[in-house]
């Protein structure tokens, strides 16, 4: 049987960032396939019946849904782990994903990162309210994630977890607008594992070149 790995995602997508930190910090080779389920008529072609990324094919297993790729990988592959130790850490990473996945992406990605940084490039007015309504939720995530960064099972930048793959490509982008790096600098935790991600290798390879969408 073939052991052909694919990957099929869109290379501005948080999630599959996500998905390509999990490959390269398992060392694992792949084959990668761009689709941008926002082009008209992306539809469902590329396997995901949502039309959405990512998608991970490992010979004739399909599977899409960014924490269950997470979880396929990890269990697939276990010689360099990403989930921690013990009930408490891993508790804690699943919780920091539950955030990601269900606060940080609807209001800091798709509210604020979409508008200030993606509607420009696309020649789109950002929608002021729209920014505001996502700014006005980030305090409440930060505070949690800081709580979380503080006690230090997870989101500590002494090794790479499903959580940070996941919740870092959310933050990477929410830093870059200005409002974002000014509000993260009041959570101390947090804004210590933002630098420390900022320079993983990790990190620093799957960074997307937003200048790709000026052509």
């Amino acid at each position: 049987m073939s052991n052909r790995l694919l990957l099929i995602g869109y290379a501005f997508s948080v999630y599959t960032r996500a998905v390509r930190m999990a490959l390269l910090a398992k060392g694992l080779a792949y084959e990668y396939s761009e689709v941008n389920p926002f082009a008209p008529r992306a539809g469902r072609a590329h396997g995901h019946p949502f039309g959405r990324v990512p998608v991970l094919d490992h010979a004739t297993f399909r599977i899409y849904e960014t924490q269950a790729i997470l979880d396929y990988i990890t269990l697939t592959w276990p010689a360099t782990s990403l989930v921690p130790t013990g009930a408490k850490p891993l508790a804690r990473m699943r919780q920091v994903m539950g955030i990601a996945d269900s606060y940080v992406y609807e209001a800091l990605v798709r509210q604020v990162v979409s508008q200030v940084v993606f509607a420009p490039l696309d020649g789109t007015k950002p929608d002021a309210e729209v920014i505001a309504q996502g700014m006005s939720h980030a305090p409440t995530t930060l505070a949690a994630l800081d709580e979380i960064a503080t006690e230090g099972l997870v989101l500590n930048a002494t090794s790479l977890t499903q959580a940070d793959c996941l919740l870092w490509p959310m933050l990477d982008y929410f830093n870059a607008v200005p409002e974002g790096g000014a509000l993260l600098m009041a959570y101390p935790a947090l804004s210590r594992w933002v630098s420390a991600m900022a320079v993983h290798p990790i990190a620093i390879q799957t960074a997307p070149d937003l200048k790709g969408l000026r052509a």
